[in-house]
């Protein structure tokens, strides 16, 4: 077992990942999930109340402009985000709030206005995880023919982020006067337009409102492909990544951390968070037997659906109790080549495993290609030390694969172990997201400081 951390040092950053029912694909079907109140608030609140308590770093909602669920076979997340965080916030008083949004299908100025009202409204907990949509079922939703090629979509997220950023910061920090004596609200000489224009966007300003809180919230990133990487390198400050091996997990944070300091930025405000979707008994066995209960309720039409949109071929065909066609994912290439990182997760499992089709969409129905763990408390805090004390990962996203009850085994009996071992505060120290994750607060690039240097 790994050596426990010296208290004091390096702390663990933990986030909660939340997904309706779980994010097991069959969650829905178990009776420890609660698929009836996925669109009651309060549930949501409840879920955030529990992290809150074990002083998580935040929580997590992913979003898509697009229904890219089977609905037949899985229940779909339908409730906007940034509006649900809102709610949250009203219902907690530390907890970081993180919400997906997309820089392909919304405008700058409108999706500003959004989390800053959000981080305002939280007294400074917001995040945004910034993506750049990769379905093509989107564009028609949004009265296009074509889905922008992979390419343009990153293009327009680095104009996408400049903006909006630059909107935050068009209000200096000082720019509210409330001198009420002279009737001087603001002073207007310190709100700035930012005349940005781009080869995609072109966003005049100022702002509507003064910085928040943070500055402005913080910037998470999702994407691992080459232009994913270099975007995050460039510009975020939490990174959302999939791993299933200790090896690639370690490889990919060298390499963001590499990228954040070629951009002239501190590595250790860049941090890394892999996936982790743990089932968790006080027995491996019974871990592992927890693990086979959802499994088995799997359908496996909707599995392939979710398959094939990584094959980008039908696989009815294929029986499923044999095993995969080696040449399936050939061209996939290995996690290191930055291309198309979760089919080589994919690839990289059927290379190694050798797995029946049935096994494979068994393995990939627990967190949609993330790391899957079954074992006691002891054990899934071992493996969270070894990747965060082996240069592997700065914290977790904790995936549950079931709601409400897997979150709540998660805080109750790993948390307490971490505590134990000085990986993981005991309370919070400070009331923003920032403060949680130990990042600065950016400065404006209109003060006059930033301006002159």
């Amino acid at each position: 077992m790994p050596q426990p951390s010296p208290a004091g040092r390096r702390q663990l950053a933990l986030n909660a990942f939340i997904y309706p029912a779980g994010h097991h694909e069959a969650a829905w079907r178990h009776p420890l999930s609660r698929p009836d109140r996925i669109y009651d608030v309060r549930y949501y609140q409840e879920i955030a109340r529990t992290a809150e308590a074990a002083a998580f770093d935040a929580v997590f909602f992913a979003d898509g402009p697009a229904l890219r669920t089977s609905v037949a076979h899985n229940a779909a997340p339908g409730l906007e985000p940034i509006t649900l965080l809102t709610a949250i916030a009203a219902a907690t008083s530390r907890i970081g709030l993180i919400a997906t949004a997309s820089t392909t299908y919304y405008e700058p100025y409108n999706l500003a206005r959004l989390f800053s009202s959000l981080d305002h409204i939280s007294g400074g907990r917001a995040g945004w995880n910034i993506v750049t949509t990769g379905t093509d079922l989107a564009a028609a939703n949004f009265g296009l023919d074509h889905h922008p090629d992979h390419t343009e979509r990153y293009a327009r997220a680095r104009e996408f982020v400049d903006a909006v950023t630059a909107l935050w910061d068009s209000w200096e920090d000082d720019a509210i006067l409330l001198d009420r004596t002279a009737g001087r609200y603001a002073d207007p000489d310190k709100i700035h337009p930012i005349h940005f224009a781009g080869e995609h966007l072109r966003v005049r300003g100022p702002f509507t409102a003064a910085r928040t809180p943070q500055g402005y919230p913080v910037l998470v990133q999702a994407g691992a492909s080459n232009d994913g990487r270099a975007f995050a390198g460039r510009y975020a400050e939490a990174i959302f990544t999939a791993h299933q091996r200790l090896g690639d997990a370690q490889a990919f944070y060298t390499d963001i951390k590499r990228r954040a300091a070629e951009f002239g930025r501190d590595p250790d405000h860049v941090k890394v968070l892999p996936g982790l979707s743990p089932f968790i008994a006080s027995t491996e066995a019974e871990a592992k037997q927890l693990e086979r209960e959802f499994n088995e309720l799997t359908v496996p039409e909707y599995g392939l659906g979710q398959l094939e949109g990584l094959t980008g071929e039908s696989l009815r065909r294929l029986p499923l109790d044999e095993p995969v066609p080696a040449g399936l994912f050939a061209d996939a290439g290995d996690v290191t080549d930055n291309t198309a990182s979760r089919r080589q997760v994919v690839a990289g499992i059927v290379r190694r495993e050798n797995p029946t089709l049935r096994g494979l969409l068994h393995r990939l129905a627990g967190a949609r290609g993330h790391r899957v763990f079954a074992g006691t408390p002891e054990q899934v805090a071992d493996t969270i030390e070894e990747w965060f004390t082996s240069g592997a990962a700065d914290g977790f996203n904790v995936m549950p694969p079931y709601y409400p009850g897997g979150l709540e085994t998660f805080t109750a009996t790993v948390v307490p172990i971490l505590r134990e071992r000085g990986l993981f505060r005991t309370g919070y120290t400070g009331r923003t997201l920032r403060d949680h994750l130990g990042l600065p607060i950016p400065a404006s690039r209109f003060t006059p400081a930033t301006v002159s240097g």
